[in-house]
């Protein structure tokens, strides 16, 4: 048994309709149609959102996507309309809002890898590929691929696992030619990703990303980036200087929390059935500031509540 330890109950605002609640994200209607995202501080490992919040960490993930988007919209449009509160919204939804035009989302998660690490090497162990493409005998945790590769999964619900699909199960789901635009587009921000994060001493190990079409249909119109978009939520980034294939790699994101889970100190068995516990203050203090060390390494601002 996986999911929410405790499903928090949606915020009621005037003039907005609550459409469902995400292991960090709550999705709102607003009157005129238009998608009302607000980013919580909720994380999520082994398949279970924490009972445990990271304090800021919504904020962060919105204000470095909001950056993002500004250094990717050349290459494809992005879905943010505003990032202003709605009207009768609480003050805790300030910096976590985005107000988004509503779209035709392609059921498949588009992941980059650059780098074997994650669910990616566990795939290679056991065949020598990864979501079908073949690579070179002989990697390691964390090492750098020849180039980098479009390795698709399927978009699981809360308390459930992605699963890694072939492109040739892409082509099936959504078609020749989206499918080829899918990983056109990927690999494309992947890379200007990696570029910009390898400037500021990071390395960009692989992201993913979600779509969707302004028509109604998939395929229909046009395909715009969605959600959020290279955060540590989203993607893995190491720091360069202390980059050593062969072994898992210092990450920006909740190495500190999952840790601590798979730790003796937790006292919890991640096969069980039991929920996780609370996390330490201790932990929750390293992880977000991770997640703050991240934004101000990629941005260059001082992160600033």
């Amino acid at each position: 048994m996986t999911g929410f330890v405790e499903k928090p109950q949606p915020v009621q605002v005037p003039g907005l309709v609550h459409l469902h609640t995400g292991k960090v994200r709550d999705l709102y209607e607003d009157a005129e149609g238009r998608l009302v995202m607000v980013a919580s501080d909720r994380i999520s490992a082994y398949d279970w959102v924490l009972p445990t919040e990271i304090p800021d960490k919504g904020r962060i993930l919105t204000r470095l996507s909001l950056w993002w988007f500004d250094r990717i919209a050349d290459i494809v449009p992005h879905h943010v309309l505003s990032s202003e509160v709605p009207e009768g919204a609480p003050a805790a939804w300030a910096g976590r809002v985005l107000v988004c035009r509503p779209l035709r989302m392609v059921p498949v998660e588009c992941v980059a890898r650059g780098y074997l690490a994650g669910s990616g090497l566990a795939e290679y162990a056991e065949s020598g590929s990864v979501c079908g493409v073949d690579l070179p005998p002989g990697l390691a945790d964390a090492s750098a691929l020849p180039a980098p590769v479009f390795t698709p999964a399927t978009k699981a619900e809360v308390g459930e696992h992605d699963e890694n699909v072939t492109y040739e199960e892409v082509v099936r789901r959504v078609g020749p030619l989206v499918a080829a635009e899918l990983r056109r587009v990927t690999l494309k921000v992947y890379g200007r990703g990696r570029d910009i994060a390898r400037k500021r001493g990071l390395i960009l190990a692989d992201t993913k990303f979600e779509f969707g079409y302004t028509g109604d249909a998939v395929g229909e119109g046009e395909m715009v980036l969605a959600d959020e978009v290279l955060t540590p939520d989203s993607s893995r980034f190491w720091a360069i200087d202390d980059w050593l294939p062969g072994r898992p790699q210092p990450a920006f994101d909740k190495q500190y929390v999952r840790d601590w889970l798979t730790s003796g100190e937790s006292g919890w068995d991640r096969h069980g059935d039991a929920p996780p516990p609370e996390l330490p203050a201790e932990v929750v203090a390293r992880t977000r500031a991770k997640y703050v060390e991240a934004y101000e390494r990629l941005t260059g601002e001082r992160w600033e509540d």
